[in-house]
C-alpha cells in the first residue's frame, strides 16, 4: 500500500476480524474465594465466593511498527492512536469487551493477523490488570 491507498479499508477489515474474534472467544471463569485475599495476613471473607465469568481482567492492543511508517502516520492522522508508544511503534489499544482480558486479546490478535497479511508490522499484546 502506497502513501495511504486502502488503509481506511485494511483498518475497517482488521477491526472487523477483531470483533468477531472478540465476541467468539471464550474466556474462562475467574473464581476468587474469600480466604485467597488477604489484608494484613487475615483473609477478608472467609467461605465468600465470587465469578467473573468473563475471566480476569486486563487490556489489550496491537503494536505497529515503525512510528514513522505511512500506516502508523495514517492512524495518528485519524485519532486511532496517540502518539508514540512506550516501547516504540504506536499502539491500538482495544477499548471494547468491558474488562476481558481474555476478549481483548482475542480481538487484538486477529486484528495482528489481518495488519500482518496486509504487509503492515503488526504484532499483539496484553498484560493482566
Amino acid at each position: 500500500m502506497k502513501n495511504g491507498a486502502g488503509f481506511k479499508e485494511l483498518y475497517e477489515k482488521a477491526k472487523a476480524a477483531g470483533m468477531a474474534a472478540g465476541e467468539a472467544a471464550k474466556p474462562a471463569m475467574m473464581v476468587v474465594r474469600g480466604e485467597d485475599i488477604l489484608i494484613n495476613g487475615e483473609p477478608i471473607s472467609p467461605g465468600k465466593v465470587w465469578y467473573e465469568p468473563e475471566g480476569a481482567c486486563g487490556f489489550a492492543w496491537v503494536k505497529v511498527r515503525p512510528g514513522n511508517s505511512s500506516f502508523a502516520k495514517w492512524l495518528k492522522a485519524e485519532g486511532i492512536v496517540r502518539g508514540k508508544a512506550y516501547s516504540g511503534g504506536v499502539d491500538i489499544w482495544i477499548g471494547e469487551f468491558n474488562q476481558s482480558m481474555a476478549r481483548k486479546a482475542a480481538c487484538a490478535g486477529a486484528m495482528a493477523r489481518v495488519l500482518s497479511e496486509a504487509g503492515i508490522k503488526a504484532y499483539a499484546d496484553s498484560r493482566m490488570d
